[in-house]
């Protein structure tokens, strides 16, 4: 339900959406077992546990169920979402256009080590995605 109402609000309120094309399959994968050098035949911790604890939070968000059902709201309103590439989004200076692992010293900060511009990292971001997307659009019209 919470799905279908955000989603209906999006599509109500923009013309245009868009998101990071996010590969959530890939995302929740099991990690790699990490052989032992020392000790043929067993493992070294792989951060399984971790892991396994993200994947579930992954899938109870219902990420790949929220977009399906966006797509479908906004096709039916006749508006356009836009997946575009995530890679560097939240890295990325909005401002000068630098791109550095060093711009995000933490999971919510962002700092440009080029200009000096600082925000949130969560901001800095969906202005990124926002900007791709436009981008994307007007290479190819609807």
């Amino acid at each position: 339900d919470h799905a279908h109402k955000t989603a209906l609000d999006l599509v109500r309120a923009h013309d245009v959406i868009a998101h990071e094309d996010l590969r959530i399959r890939n995302m929740s994968r099991a990690p790699a077992p990490k052989p032992d050098p020392d000790r043929p035949g067993s493992f070294l911790p792989n951060g399984a546990a971790a892991k396994a604890g993200l994947n579930k939070s992954i899938n109870d968000a219902g990420w790949g169920v929220f977009l399906t059902i966006l797509h479908a709201k906004a096709e039916r309103a006749g508006r356009e979402v836009i997946a575009v590439d995530p890679r560097n989004t939240s890295r990325t200076c909005p401002h000068c256009g630098h791109t550095a692992k060093e711009n995000r010293p933490t999971q919510e900060k962002f700092h440009c080590i080029a200009c000096g511009h600082i925000a949130h990292a969560d901001t800095v971001g969906a202005l990124n995605v926002l900007r791709a997307g436009l981008v994307r659009r007007n290479a190819h019209p609807a």
